[in-house]
C-alpha cells in the first residue's frame, strides 16, 4: 500500500471512529487535526490519541494503558504485539477513561 492509500484508508478509519463515537451518545469528544483524532473523555478531561505513521504503515494508540502500534493484516487493525484489534483495545480504553461503552465497528 503506498502513501495515498494509507492516507485514504486511515482517513475512513478515522471517520467511523467519530460516527460511532456519535452513535454512541457518550460524554466523549474528539477532534481530528492533522493525521491525529485527539478523544476526550468529558468525565475527567482525559485523551486518547490515535494518530497515523505513514512512513511505517502503522496506526498508534496512546491512553492510559500506554502506547500501542497498528498495522493493518487481511483488513483488521491489530497490535503489531499481541495481534489485538485496535477496535477492541479503543474500546476498552473509552470505558477504561471515560466509564462510557462504546462499540467500535471497523
Amino acid at each position: 500500500m503506498n502513501e495515498a492509500e494509507f492516507t485514504q484508508v486511515v482517513d475512513e478509519l478515522m471517520f467511523s471512529i467519530e460516527e460511532s463515537i456519535d452513535d454512541s451518545g457518550a460524554d466523549i469528544d474528539y477532534e481530528n487535526s492533522a493525521g491525529m483524532l485527539t478523544i476526550t473523555c468529558d468525565v475527567n478531561g482525559s485523551q486518547i490519541i490515535l494518530s497515523r505513521q505513514p512512513s511505517m504503515g502503522e496506526i498508534w494508540l496512546a491512553a492510559r494503558s500506554g502506547g500501542f502500534h497498528f498495522k493493518q493484516v487481511n483488513g483488521q487493525w491489530q497490535n503489531t504485539l499481541t495481534g489485538v484489534l485496535l477496535s477492541t483495545m479503543l474500546a476498552e480504553a473509552c470505558v477504561a477513561q471515560s466509564t462510557e461503552a462504546v462499540i467500535f465497528d471497523f
